[in-house]
């Protein structure tokens, strides 16, 4: 099913964004494409913990890049962007190595759409107008298409993510679909599954869903296992997702992609069938 709308969050199947106090992180990795941007001044970015800090107004992260954040001064704007989405692709055209520093051309000029604290319609507004022109088409196996679908439709409902099933589905032997599916997604077949699990933990959250609750509905084991997933995978918990969902306004991206085919008719490429699903 497609997730309902959240105030608070723009979420997948293509994004999710969420804005509020400034904050730091421990080190992580995820398979999104992160944008993380102070509304004023400056953050701090970098690697890992032995990499010099890189001081910029806003930047990129590419799927899977291992990174952690500085922003405690300032209101911040962090976007998850699924990595295998059009406008994920597009972003990921413009990050060098693992970090990217955005020009400071640019962030002034997000940082005027936006206003000093970002409002849903500014934010709606802003990512029709500056994010998804950048669309590219992405290239996907369809044995892969396929397995992608029942992972989303079936995750909370069904557990039966085996290889031998997954193969079946897609079509390919079980050693083609595991070279196939890491090749398409950058990422190998398990850890893709923890990170799907983890988007519909924090869609729940972002819901009102309580930490256990949101534990059982994407298969973990209890609310413990789930925040240790967070600190290690977004480097927050998610009582701090929680709280910055009530902190924050947002807009679905079904109300944009909605608004930009009234504008422009044409059929847009979605790459996943539907889910619900998760920052830095």
């Amino acid at each position: 099913m497609l997730v309902h709308p959240s105030p608070g969050a723009l979420v997948w199947p293509a994004a999710m964004i969420v804005w509020g106090p400034g904050f730091t992180t421990a080190g992580h990795r995820h398979h999104c494409v992160q944008l993380v941007m102070a509304m004023h001044g400056t953050l701090l970015i970098r690697g890992r913990s032995n990499d010099q800090w890189m001081r910029c107004g806003a930047a990129l992260v590419r799927p899977d890049g291992a990174h952690e954040v500085d922003a405690r001064d300032t209101t911040v704007l962090i976007g998850f962007v699924d990595s295998e989405s059009e406008l994920g692709a597009a972003l990921s055209e413009h990050i060098e190595g693992g970090i990217s520093c955005i020009s400071e051309t640019q962030v002034a000029r997000w940082r005027v759409a936006l206003g000093r604290m970002p409002t849903e319609a500014r934010v709606e507004r802003w990512v029709r107008t500056e994010l998804l022109h950048r669309r590219r088409p992405v290239r996907i196996h369809p044995g892969v298409r396929l397995v992608l679908r029942h992972l989303r439709e079936k995750l909370g409902i069904s557990d039966d993510f085996s290889l031998r099933t997954l193969a079946g589905i897609s079509g390919l032997s079980q050693s083609r679909v595991m070279h196939v599916f890491t090749e398409c997604m950058g990422t190998a077949l398990r850890p893709y599954v923890l990170w799907l699990r983890l988007q519909r933990a924090c869609c729940d959250l972002m819901g009102g869903a309580t930490v256990t609750a949101a534990a059982h509905n994407a298969g973990f084991s209890d609310g413990a296992h789930l925040t240790r997933t967070f600190r290690r995978m977004l480097g927050m918990t998610p009582t701090d997702l929680a709280l910055r969902k009530r902190m924050s306004r947002g807009v679905t991206m079904d109300r944009v992609d909605s608004h930009r085919e009234r504008i422009n008719p044409t059929p847009t490429v979605r790459v996943v069938a539907a889910t619900r699903t998760a920052p830095v």
